[in-house]
C-alpha cells in the first residue's frame, strides 16, 4: 500500500490529477490508475461480482469485467485540459475555468469525430465495445455524484505555455495500455439500465477510496510497474477500510447472536428458519419479543452463506440509533471474534465508530480518541457520503432513502447498500412520501441482489400489502392473520408460530383532557406514589408547557434530572445535548431487575416512544393512532420488573380533546392531532387521520383492557383497515367525508411528490437531477436550516455543543454563514437569528414569541 516517497514535481511538466499546494502533483495517470485498480479490486469481491452479473442479465465475460475498469480509467478525462491544468498552475497562459467531467465528455465526443485527435485511439477503441460503453461511459462520468449535462461547445484545448497537452496525453495513454494490454475480442458490453446504475456508484465509491492519501500517495510520474502497485494498494484498501472482510464469516448459532442470555424466542425462530433465498421479509412481532436479535441472527445466516457482506440497520430516529450502535456493537464481538468490524453510527455530525469517538481535523481529515492520528480502518465512519460502505452501520432510515432519491451520491450510497442487509425497523412509522421512497429503494435494492429485512410490532395489512406486492385482504381475513408472522414478498401466506414472549393486559382510561397542568396533576400524583411515569405528548410545545406545569406546581424534585436539574426530551436540543438526555433516560427507567421504586417523571415528545429499551411503571399519553399507542405502550411494564404498590399491573391514561374530535375537521389542530394550513394553503400536521384517531378512541371505550400481543392485530385493522375507515367516515357524516377527501389529496400529492424525485434504477441513466438538493428531501417538512455555534460555546447540561437545526417551520430565521456566539444569560443561551429571539435552555429551543407547534 505504502508507496514510498517519490518526487512530487517534474523536469517534464505532466497533467497533474490531485494537488496538494504549489508543485504537490499526483500525475493524472497514476490518479486514473489508483480509481480503476479500487474499481477492479471492489468487482472481485463475490457479492458485488454477483450482483454486476445480476444486472447485466447475463453472464460477464473476463473481457467486460477488463472493459469496464477500463473505462473507470476515463472517470477523469476532461483534467487533461489546459484550463483544468491551471487551476494549480497559474503560470500557464489560460483560464482556469474548466469543468473536468463536463470536458470529458466534451473531449471524448471530438475524438469520435475527429480522427486526428490525440485521444482517438481510446475513441477507437470503445467504437468497439457496443453502445454499451457510451451508457456506462456517461455513468462514469458522473463519478462527483450527478449525471454529467455537457453544453455543444467549449474552449480551445491547443497546447499553452507551459503545458504540453499531446505530451500529457501519451502518458496517459501509456498508463492505460500497459494496464489492459489486450482487450480480447468479446461481446458487445451490456446496456442494461440496473447495469449502469450499479456501474455509476461502483466508480464513485472506487473515486472516493482512490483520493484518499493514506492509500495512494502521490506518485509524480509514475513507472511501467505503477498499475501493478496500484492494483495492489487497491487490494489493501478494501482490507483496511472492511470493504473486503477476507474469510471472516461470523457464528450462526443464535447464543451467539444473543450473548446466550436467552433461547430463541418465537419471532426469532421465525427469521432463523426463514429461506435465505427469500429476499425480502417483513417480520411483525410484538413489541420486546426480540426483533433486534432476530435481525442480527438474519444478517450472520446471510453473510456466512456469502450472500451479503455488509449490515445497515436503519431505525426512525436518531435516538433509536444511538442507543441500538452500542447493541449492534456489541453483537458483532461475539459474532466475529477478533475479526469483528466496528459499528459505524451513521448520524451526520456523530463521530462514532465502534467505542471511539473521533475529532474533525483540519483538511477533510479525522482524529480518533483511541488512537494518535488518523485511522483509515474508520473510513466509512469520517463522512455521511460514506455511511453506507460501512461493513456494519446503524442509523435513521433517512440515510437509506437517499439512495432511492435524484441526490447527489444516490448512485455510490445504492452500490455500497446493496451489498448489505438492509433492516429497516418500525416500518410503520413512515408516511405517504416515505412510503413511496421506500417502496421504491427496495425494488431498487432488490434488482440490485440486495437483501432487505423489515420489521413492525404494529403494522397493518394496508401497509404490508403495499410493500410485500400482495393484495389487500377484507378487514375480516386482516384480522384473522396469525401473529407474530413473518412475510415475504410474493407470499401470501405467512410462516407463523405461537407466541411465546410476554404478555400484558393493560387498563386503558381516555381522559377527556390535554390540557398541561391536568397532565401534570396526573403525573405528579402517581410519581408521588413512587411509579416512574413516562408521559408522551404529540407535540414539543405540548411536552414543554408539561414541564413547566410541573416546575410551577412545586414537582421539580420529581422530574428527571440531568447535570444538576431538571429536563425534558424532545427533538430541539443539540446533537450533543440530545446524547446526555437519552443517556439519562435511560439510566432512570432502566429494565434492570435490581431497581429500587423511585418517583419520577419522565415528560417528552415522540422521541421516547420508539426503539428505546425503557420501562415505566406508568403511562401517561396523547391520543394518537393505534399503531403508534400500541408502540408508546411498549414502555410501560416492558419487563418483568418490581413495581410500586399500585402499579403492580400496567395501566395507562389516554388524554383526549374535551370537545371530542369533531372540531378538528374544519380543519384545526389541537395538541398533535388534526391539521392546519400554511400560508401556502397546504394540508399539513402530525396526526392528521381523524377516522384512524376515532376508531383508537373507540378501542379504548369498548375494551377497557388490552391483551397484548394477542390484540395487537385486531387493534391495529379495526382502526386502520381502508373498510373499518370507510365505515367510520359514513357514520359521523358529510364534515368527516370532507375532511377524509383533503386528507387523501394530501397524501396523493406527496406520493406525487415522492414519484417525482425518485432515483428508477430500471430505466436508463438521467441526463440531470433536479437543480437543488435541497429541495429533494427524506422527509417533508423535516429540513430546517441548520446555524453552528462559535467553537467553546457550553450548553445547558455541561457540554460543549456545535450545531442544531431550527424546526423548519420557524418562518423569518435568517441564518448566517458564521457561527453564532451566544449570550450567557441565566438559565442558558440567548441570541438572535434576523429579528427572531432564541433561547435555549433546559427545555430546549424557543422562540421569544408564541410557539405554536
Amino acid at each position: 500500500m505504502d508507496f514510498g516517497k517519490e518526487a512530487l514535481t517534474s523536469h517534464k511538466p505532466k497533467a497533474w490529477g490531485k494537488a496538494d499546494g504549489p508543485g504537490k502533483f499526483h500525475a493524472l495517470e497514476a490518479h486514473s490508475m489508483d480509481v480503476a485498480a479500487v474499481f477492479e479490486a471492489l468487482r472481485r469481491l463475490p457479492v458485488i461480482a454477483r450482483h454486476l452479473q445480476l444486472a447485466a442479465g447475463r453472464a460477464l465475460a473476463s473481457s467486460d469485467l477488463a472493459r469496464m475498469a477500463a473505462l473507470v480509467y476515463l472517470h477523469d478525462l476532461g483534467k487533461l485540459e489546459p484550463g483544468f491544468q491551471a487551476k494549480a498552475r497559474p503560470e500557464l497562459a489560460c483560464r482556469a475555468d474548466v469543468n473536468h467531467s463536463v470536458h470529458g465528455v466534451l473531449s471524448l465526443d471530438r475524438a469520435f469525430r475527429e480522427t486526428s485527435d490525440p485521444l482517438r485511439p481510446i475513441a477507437d477503441r470503445l467504437g468497439s465495445w457496443g453502445e454499451g460503453a457510451e451508457e456506462l461511459m456517461m455513468a462514469i462520468f458522473a463519478h462527483h455524484g450527478r449525471p454529467v449535462e455537457a453544453p455543444a461547445t467549449f474552449g480551445a484545448t491547443d497546447d499553452v505555455a507551459g503545458y504540453d497537452r499531446k505530451g500529457a496525453i501519451a502518458d496517459y495513454l501509456r498508463i492505460w495500455t500497459m494496464a489492459w494490454p489486450a482487450l480480447e475480442d468479446g461481446p458487445f458490453l451490456p446496456e442494461t439500465p440496473a447495469l449502469v446504475h450499479l456501474v455509476a456508484g461502483l466508480a464513485a465509491l472506487a473515486d472516493w477510496i482512490g483520493s484518499d492519501r493514506r492509500f495512494f500517495d502521490f506518485v509524480a510520474d509514475p513507472g511501467p510497474d505503477y498499475p501493478a502497485r496500484a492494483r495492489r494498494a487497491a487490494r489493501d484498501a478494501l482490507r483496511v477500510i472492511g470493504l473486503d472482510l477476507g474469510a471472516a464469516r461470523p457464528a450462526t448459532d443464535f447464543g451467539s447472536v444473543a450473548g446466550g442470555r436467552f433461547a430463541p424466542r418465537a419471532a426469532q425462530r421465525l427469521v432463523g428458519k426463514a429461506d435465505l433465498d427469500s429476499a425480502l421479509v417483513l417480520l411483525e412481532a410484538e413489541t420486546g419479543s426480540g426483533k433486534t436479535e432476530a435481525a442480527l441472527w438474519r444478517f450472520a445466516l446471510l453473510h456466512a452463506a456469502g450472500l451479503v457482506s455488509g449490515l445497515y440497520f436503519a431505525v426512525p430516529t436518531r435516538a433509536a440509533a444511538r442507543q441500538l450502535h452500542r447493541r449492534v456493537n456489541e453483537a458483532m464481538k461475539r459474532l466475529f471474534g477478533d475479526d469483528a468490524p466496528e459499528a459505524v453510527l451513521a448520524i451526520p455530525g456523530q463521530l462514532l465508530s465502534g467505542e471511539a469517538t473521533g475529532q474533525r481535523l483540519p483538511g477533510f481529515e479525522t482524529r480518533w480518541d483511541d488512537a494518535e492520528g488518523t485511522q483509515p480502518t474508520r473510513w466509512a465512519a469520517e463522512h455521511a457520503t460514506r455511511y453506507l460502505a460501512a461493513a456494519v452501520a446503524v442509523g435513521t432510515v433517512d440515510q437509506a432513502l437517499l439512495s432511492g432519491l435524484q441526490v447527489k451520491h444516490a448512485h455510490l450510497r445504492g452500490a455500497a447498500l446493496s451489498r448489505s442487509l438492509l433492516v429497516v425497523d418500525e416500518v410503520h412509522s413512515s408516511d405517504a412520501y416515505m412510503t413511496e421512497i421506500l417502496a421504491e429503494l427496495l425494488d431498487g435494492h432488490l434488482a440490485a441482489g440486495g437483501h432487505a429485512m423489515l420489521m413492525s410490532a404494529t403494522l397493518g395489512s394496508r401497509a404490508r400489502s403495499g410493500l410485500l406486492k400482495l393484495p389487500l385482504p377484507a378487514l375480516d381475513g386482516a384480522i384473522a392473520a396469525p401473529y407474530p408472522a413473518l412475510w415475504s414478498r410474493g407470499a401470501g401466506t405467512p410462516e407463523t408460530e405461537p407466541a411465546d414472549g410476554r404478555a400484558k393486559s393493560v387498563a386503558m382510561t381516555a381522559h377527556p383532557a390535554m390540557d398541561p397542568s391536568e397532565a401534570a396533576r396526573l403525573a405528579m400524583a402517581a410519581a408521588r406514589q413512587g411509579a416512574r411515569v413516562l408521559v408522551v405528548r404529540n407535540t414539543v410545545a405540548a411536552a414543554c408547557a408539561t414541564f413547566d406545569a410541573v416546575v410551577a406546581a412545586g414537582g421539580s424534585d420529581l422530574l428527571l434530572q440531568v447535570a444538576g436539574g431538571p429536563a425534558l426530551h424532545h427533538s430541539r436540543f443539540t446533537a450533543e445535548d440530545r446524547h446526555v438526555l437519552d443517556r439519562a433516560v435511560e439510566v432512570i427507567l432502566t429494565p434492570d431487575k435490581e431497581r429500587a421504586p423511585l418517583g419520577v417523571i419522565v415528560i417528552g415528545s415522540q422521541t421516547l416512544e420508539q426503539s428505546l429499551d425503557i420501562c415505566a411503571d406508568h403511562l401517561i399519553t396523547d391520543l394518537c393512532p393505534v399503531d403508534v399507542l400500541l408502540q408508546r405502550l411498549g414502555r410501560l411494564h416492558r419487563h418483568d420488573l418490581p413495581r410500586p404498590a399500585g402499579f403492580e399491573d400496567p395501566r395507562c391514561l389516554v388524554l383526549c380533546p374535551e370537545d371530542g374530535l369533531d372540531p378538528l375537521t374544519k380543519p384545526a389542530f389541537v395538541n398533535g392531532l388534526g391539521a392546519w394550513k400554511p400560508w401556502d394553503g397546504s394540508i399539513q400536521g402530525i396526526y392528521l387521520d381523524l377516522a384512524c384517531l376515532s376508531l383508537t378512541e373507540g378501542l379504548i371505550a369498548s375494551h377497557p383492557v388490552w391483551h397484548i400481543p394477542a390484540m395487537n392485530r385486531e387493534l391495529v385493522e379495526s382502526a386502520t383497515h381502508p373498510d373499518a375507515q370507510r365505515d367510520e367516515i359514513a357514520r359521523r357524516g358529510a364534515a368527516w367525508a370532507g375532511y377524509q377527501a383533503s386528507t387523501i389529496g394530501r397524501d396523493i400529492s406527496q406520493r406525487g411528490q415522492a414519484r417525482n424525485c425518485l432515483l428508477h434504477r430500471d430505466e436508463r441513466f438521467p441526463k440531470r437531477f433536479p437543480g437543488q438538493d435541497e429541495i429533494v428531501q427524506t422527509r417533508l417538512g423535516s429540513a430546517g436550516p441548520l446555524i453552528r455555534f462559535a467553537p467553546g460555546t457550553v450548553g445547558p447540561f455541561g457540554s460543549d455543543i456545535t450545531q442544531m437545526t431550527i424546526p423548519a417551520h420557524w418562518r423569518g430565521i435568517a441564518v448566517p454563514d458564521t457561527p453564532v456566539a451566544p449570550e450567557v444569560v441565566e438559565g442558558g443561551l440567548r441570541f438572535s437569528l434576523g429579528d427572531v429571539a432564541l433561547f435555549y435552555g433546559r427545555s430546549g429551543l424557543m422562540r421569544q414569541a408564541a410557539d405554536n407547534a
